[in-house]
């Protein structure tokens, strides 16, 4: 009885034990990649210059964007004044639909319905001090009107293939219906950060807007990323941050899109839905901005560019060649290269190569550098690309054995046979006929002597 039960526990365990196995954490394959885990509910590094993704969790979960919003609309601005339907010095006068989808409480600069301000003054009050209402007012001076400019956010965002992204005003002020991914505003910001003007704003500390009609003595708004600017918060700033946009609301939690610069290298980090440490007053407890900092760190220090395959590669398959001359193979090299950047515990060492070859065998000629497959990188189930794999030399044809090549192919081919089978049974048959004939035409009546009298033929009349 007991020995019943003790196996039946034990079979119990093994059950559990291989229901829980599937869920349990793959590793990545390198000891760096695995001790990376964001404090936010999504996150994304990535290499700007490459697109290479360096960290991701939760990358393409729809989250609220809060004010990262803002990117958008000061990316479509400068896309308006690059296509010249407005210009940086143009002054725009702020209409009736200013506060369209702003509720109490929202950040501003204080721009008032009807004041007169120029473009870039709106474009340094959106993405400093986060003011809402600029976005309005450029969405007006851009499209006409508010809502025709969130339907040109939304068709913009496509092109940039924010695959999960709604807008649904230019501010990011919460609405339900208007959300994105982590994935998504690198997509964004990325395409921002291409533009001078808009890279010169975000690393912008404090900035001064001069006197309007409606505002008689100079405004100085300040950036609300701690990383470059303490006029928020204090213990933050990072030496190598070049931007790019706080967004904050209750439903969205604390968000920061970012991005650094060291030596040569230019990152770019998202993460949302963080939460101020517990007990945290003052500018303390900002994990926005410790988390931001901390995949920063990571990636500029773990992280080297690496050649993974180049034409220096070995151990690829041979391609048999026929009717060459002095060979009867041709060597492949891969022709270029892969290079990626990897965690400094991976090496060109750990990747799999799989080579896909166009035949097994060729018939010569082969020219130098003509295509006979391909060759793919991947690591722990990644594939990092494929290049082509080319004849490393040129293989002549011999002349004689191509041409013997040419008369047995030529024999064995099928109406040949069936012709010479043919012409076999021809001549057979008239093998056959000739000797029959020939027997038929020796074999008629015999005439005989004996002694001296003829015998044979017809009788004489007596």
């Amino acid at each position: 009885m007991k020995k019943s039960r003790l196996l039946t526990w034990m079979l119990a365990l093994v059950l559990v034990a291989g229901l829980l196995t599937p869920f349990a954490a793959a590793s990545s394959g390198s000891a760096i990649l695995d001790s990376m885990d964001a404090n936010a509910k999504a996150a994304i590094l990535v290499d700007a210059n490459t697109s290479e993704i360096l960290y991701e969790k939760n990358a393409h979960e729809k989250m609220y964007p809060a004010s990262i919003t803002k990117v958008m609309t000061c990316l479509l601005t400068l896309e308006a004044v690059d296509a010249g339907k407005l210009t940086l010095e143009q002054t725009v006068t702020a209409g009736s639909s200013i506060h369209t989808g702003i509720g109490s409480g929202a950040s501003t600069a204080d721009i008032k319905e009807g004041e007169q301000v120029r473009v870039i003054d709106l474009l340094y009050a959106a993405l400093l001090p986060s003011a809402n209402e600029a976005c309005n007012v450029m969405a007006a001076a851009v499209s006409g009107d508010v809502e025709t400019f969130v339907t040109l956010m939304n068709q913009r965002a496509a092109e940039l293939g924010m695959a999960d992204t709604h807008f649904a005003n230019t501010h990011g002020y919460h609405d339900d219906n208007h959300y994105t991914t982590a994935y998504d505003i690198f997509l964004m910001c990325q395409e921002a950060m291409k533009h001078d003007t808009f890279r010169e704003i975000v690393s912008t500390k404090s900035y001064e807007m001069p006197a309007t009609n409606l505002h008689e003595e100079p405004r100085t708004v300040y950036n609300t990323n701690g990383l470059i600017s303490t006029w928020n918060v204090i213990g933050y700033l990072y030496s190598y941050a070049t931007g790019i946009k706080t967004g904050s609301t209750p439903e969205a939690g604390l968000c920061l899109a970012a991005a650094a610069t060291r030596e040569d290298r230019d990152l770019i980090s998202v993460v949302m839905g963080c939460e101020r440490e517990e007990g945290a007053t003052g500018s303390a407890g900002r994990t926005d901005f410790i988390e931001t900092t901390r995949l920063f760190d990571w990636g500029f220090q773990n992280f080297s560019t690496q050649t993974i395959l180049d034409s220096t590669k070995r151990d690829i398959p041979e391609v048999e060649v026929t009717l060459g001359k002095g060979t009867n193979y041709v060597t492949l090299e891969p022709q270029g290269e892969i290079t990626a950047l990897l965690p400094n515990d991976v090496s060109p060492e750990d990747f799999e190569f799989n080579c896909t070859l166009n035949a097994k065998s060729v018939e010569a000629p082969v020219e130098k550098g003509a295509v006979m497959g391909t060759i793919t990188a991947s690591f722990n189930g990644k594939e990092y690309g494929s290049l082509p794999l080319i004849a490393s030399i040129g293989v002549e044809v011999d002349t004689l054995m191509y041409n013997l090549d040419r008369i047995q192919k030529f024999f064995s081919q099928l109406w040949v046979k069936i012709l010479l089978v043919v012409i076999l049974v021809v001549i057979l048959v008239l093998i056959v006929r000739g000797v029959f004939f020939r027997g038929r035409r020796g074999g008629g009546r015999r005439r005989y002597y004996s002694g001296g009298r003829y015998t044979g033929g017809r009788r004489r009349r007596r």
